[in-house]
């Protein structure tokens, strides 16, 4: 900190939004005419008791045909600007330990700007402006609404990153960027959505079905292979059982008629 080795950014802001059907639609202005950014959300299809439903982020904003006029928050932050020139010096001089412990602290400092900012949503959206929480409380998360990142399990879809990132203008406000694989340079960085709903709580999207996959894929324009590549981690069946099976069926289908 004396020396000032490294450089903090941030950048967050407020949107009018709703969701329709598993996505998220912001809008342009608050008459909600125009359509600026859509995220699109995954539903768990684990088997769960019948009194807990299936999630997804989208049951966190009011649903357009309510008629209800709700909001989604942004942000991304980072503490690494500044990183690669120290991370050098130090491996030039074969100081692994030093090294390690730079970009270690980065990270920590970077979960702690995300945190702080957090906190400072919630004061200018309104609803955390009174927040007493200690410390402890603060990292436990007694606060009223979350902060999911994508590539988290509740979005475990790392490609939302470039909706996210077009929305703020991340890459000309900030020094941040996202590589071809949507991994954020420099790595000493967090960015997600902030959902201000009471009930608005972390989960897992788990493992899903071809069916939702395809839909997935289908709402972002997105080919099907390419959707099961990006959520791999997530899927409940093999792909190429799925399209060997697919196969089949158009072979079946065409037989009579041959």
């Amino acid at each position: 900190m004396a020396e000032r080795l490294l450089t903090a950014q941030a950048v967050m802001g407020f949107f009018p939004a709703n969701a329709e059907g598993d996505d998220i639609v912001v809008y342009t202005e608050e008459a909600r005419r125009g359509v600026l950014a859509t995220f699109r959300t995954l539903r768990q299809q684990v088997d769960k008791p019948a009194a807990q439903p299936e999630q997804a982020l989208a049951d966190f904003v009011a649903p357009r045909e309510t008629g209800r006029a709700d909001f989604i928050g942004a942000f991304a932050v980072t503490t690494g600007v500044g990183i690669d020139r120290m991370v050098a010096e130090f491996e030039r001089d074969h100081d692994d330990y030093n090294s390690i412990m730079t970009k270690a602290l980065a990270d920590r400092l970077a979960e702690a700007l995300a945190e702080a900012l957090h906190k400072r949503a919630r004061e200018e959206w309104g609803y955390g402006r009174h927040e007493a929480l200690t410390p402890e409380e603060l990292i436990r998360e007694q606060y009223r609404g979350i902060r999911p990142a994508p590539g988290y399990p509740a979005c475990p879809d790392h490609t939302e990153k470039r909706t996210l990132f077009d929305l703020l203008r991340v890459e000309a406000r900030t020094a941040i960027r996202l590589t071809e694989t949507f991994a954020m340079m420099p790595a000493a960085a967090v960015s997600g959505l902030y959902f201000s709903h009471p009930e608005a709580r972390y989960f897992q999207v788990g493992r899903i079905g071809p069916d939702q996959v395809l839909d997935y894929a289908r709402r972002k324009g997105m080919a099907l292979r390419e959707a099961e590549r990006w959520l791999a981690p997530n899927l409940g069946y093999d792909p190429q059982e799925e399209a060997g099976a697919a196969d089949r069926e158009v072979t079946a289908e065409r037989v009579p008629g041959d």
